[in-house]
This record gives structure tokens, sequence and C-alpha cells, in this order.
């Protein structure tokens, strides 16, 4: 099996890197599978103090790939469902691993990694970083990563971003609370990961799990409670007539019927 996802421990920070730029680090299953395994090794890992999640490439994640489920023959409403199972299942990971997860990107952010960095307890921007939530425009909606975007950014920023679908840089990304800190330079990304993790090497195990469970209650205990809801709405969204038009205009370049811009651009 290819290695996409790429783990390496260094003083009790596990670093897990995905590794598949052709399809800009795309939730594919291998990826999936192997980032859900890198999760679960280091919570069992008694040295691993926190995780570092991160990519190669100019994107950080493309959000879900639904190329394999549909190569193998699954309908687009079937492999739907296995990329928001996907989703769920990494974001769950995510925020009940006992570890601090720190987001380090500097790449392009797209659908469903908003979800990770939503699930992630810090999160680090270089200049390369650009974000956008386009479900709008492909008759979908940001369903299932809602659950862990809405407790975190701004109400006024929701209701902007998830409607226009807009590009936002990372200084916008820190004012509305998806990003942490933002960083003028790759070199001054670094510094800033040694910054934090200095910091968490300095605590306790029980110290930054109790910690981390203290930030993370509300958020998980909402996710638990819509998960399902949120599910059921995205596979109704994309069993809809205007949701096959969004992505059979996305996959062959052309505007939707429903694009009334000059430009059909952002």
């Amino acid at each position: 099996m290819t290695e996409v996802v790429h783990s390496e421990l260094d003083a009790g920070i596990c670093t897990l890197t995905l590794d598949s730029p052709a399809n800009r680090n795309a939730l594919g299953a291998t990826l999936v599978d192997q980032l859900l395994r890198g999760l679960r090794a280091a919570e069992a890992n008694s040295e691993v103090r926190a995780v570092v999640l991160t990519h190669t490439g100019g994107t950080f994640c493309a959000g879900a790939d639904l190329s394999e489920a549909l190569a193998g023959g699954a309908s687009v409403e079937e492999a739907s469902s296995v990329g928001t199972g996907a989703m769920l299942d990494l974001i769950e990971s995510i925020l009940e691993l006992p570890k601090p997860v720190i987001a380090k990107v500097d790449g392009h952010v797209r659908a469903g990694g908003f979800g990770l960095l939503g699930a992630a307890d810090i999160v680090l921007a270089g200049p390369g970083c650009t974000f956008a939530l386009t479900e709008s425009r492909l008759g979908l909606a940001p369903s299932v990563i809602s659950l862990v975007l809405l407790p975190k950014l701004t109400a006024r920023a929701t209701g902007r971003y998830f409607l226009t679908g807009e590009t936002f840089d990372p200084a916008t990304a820190v004012r509305i609370g998806l990003v942490s800190e933002a960083f003028a330079s790759g070199d001054d990304l670094d510094a800033g990961l040694a910054t934090v993790l200095a910091g968490l090497r300095r605590a306790s195990p029980q110290g930054l799990a109790a910690s981390k469970s203290l930030a993370t209650a509300g958020v998980l205990a909402e996710f638990t409670r819509h998960a399902r809801q949120r599910a059921d709405e995205s596979a109704e969204l994309f069993a809809s007539e205007e949701a096959r038009e969004g992505m059979t205009a996305f996959l062959t370049k052309r505007r939707p019927h429903w694009d009334l811009s000059e430009s059909g651009e952002s």
C-alpha cells in the first residue's frame, strides 16, 4: 500500500504529514485509513505528548475524494456517503484524542480540510494559505464540517463565507476564529510552531488531557448530538438535481446554470 501519511516522533511530538499532493491531499480511503491509524497510534503511545498535522504540496486538504468510490462503480450518493462517514470519523478521532492536535498549514484549504482545522486544538497558518467554503456553488452545504466550524467561527463569518464561497486569507481566518495565528513567512511559521511545542512539552500528559477535555467538551457534545442529522442532510443534498448540476459543471469546468455572475469566478 502506498504511504500517503507519514508519521515521525521527535521529543514527544508525533508529526503526521499528509503526502498525496497529486490529488491535493483529498480524503480518499487510503489517506483516511492511514491518518486514523496514525491518530490511534499516537493515542496509544505514552511517549507522545501532542500531534502535529501538516502536509506536503500547495494544498493542505481539498476535501473528500469521491473518485475512488465512483471508479469502483458506486453512485454519487453512495460515494458521498462514504466521504461523509470518513469525515465524521476523522473529526471525532481528533476531538476525542486526549492529546493536543496542532495543524500546521501553508496551502489551500477547501471543503473537508476545514473539518480537520475545526477539530484541531491549535491552527497555525503560513502565507501560502487560502480558504474557501465553496459548497453553496455546487448545490451543497458545509453540513458535516459545520459541526466544528459553527462553535469556533463568528456568526457574521459563517453568515458570509458559508453563503458566498469567496476566498479569504490567513489574516481573515485569524479574525473570524478559524486560525489561531498566521505568519508572514515559512520560517516564521516554523518558529511559531516551535514556540507552541515548547509549551506543550512543559505540560504534564494528565494536565494536557484534562485541559483539552475542558476546551472541547461543548464541541464534542454538539457533534454527538447532531452528527447523524448533518450526515442525513448532506446525503439529501448530494442526491439532488442541483448538486448533480453543480458537480458536473465543476468537473467539466463550465458554469452551472444558476451562475448569474459576470465572470463565474470568485
